[in-house]
């Protein structure tokens, strides 16, 4: 059985409803489709970072690589797709990711800081639902997400180490805001959601 890192089970602060598990199960297709989505926006967000933050030397390197391994998944969740005969088409982005942008403050440093909390939720969230789900999928497929949990897992941890390291805000403020949008993130994951996705609130 897949166990979450203990690291990212302290961190988050609700638990993937067991509903949504169900749910997920039910609906392989829709949930790899909104799965490589996902990796897809995963390795566009790391490319932002390029964009927006080339002289953060440290920051700017980390997430080149991380795009690349983005893309590779997205590349192996296509493939899986693939052989399982289902057609990969865009889905419209989920409640839980739109609201967590809406959150992030537009002056910075604080921009850089939230974005960077929004990267690390994503990515704790990603690696606990791996670890629910591997060992309810088919064999193959579970194997496949339990394969993801230490990647999620280094993710989570460059993006809140870099909130803490390169935004320049002490670090109780910091921590202020982590709670902050820790709380938004477990309403969303918790919430009644009529709209099924890889990172959807409780089933309706």
């Amino acid at each position: 059985m897949a166990v979450v890192p203990a690291a990212i089970a302290e961190f988050l602060t609700a638990a993937t409803p067991d509903e949504w598990v169900s749910v997920a199960c039910e609906r392989l297709p829709e949930m790899l489709n909104d799965h490589a989505n996902c990796e897809l926006k995963a390795a566009s967000s790391a490319l932002g970072f390029l964009y927006r933050y080339p002289d953060r030397t440290a920051l700017a390197q980390r997430m080149s690589r991380l795009a690349r391994e983005e893309l590779r998944h997205f590349e192996q969740v296509r493939s899986i797709m693939n052989d399982m005969g289902i057609a990969f088409e865009r889905l419209t982005a989920s409640r839980y990711a739109g609201s967590l942008r809406q959150a992030v403050r537009h002056d910075e440093p604080y921009r850089l800081l939230d974005v960077l909390l929004v990267g690390a939720l994503i990515e704790a969230r990603s690696c606990e639902r791996f670890s629910r789900l591997a060992s309810e999928l088919p064999h193959e497929l579970g194997k496949f997400y339990s394969s993801l949990l230490g990647s999620e897992a280094r993710h989570f941890e460059h993006y809140l180490a870099f909130a803490h390291s390169e935004c320049g805000i002490e670090a109780d403020e910091v921590t202020v805001r982590i709670a902050q949008m820790q709380q938004l993130e477990a309403e969303l994951i918790t919430d009644p959601d009529p709209q099924f996705r890889f990172h959807s609130g409780r089933p309706i």
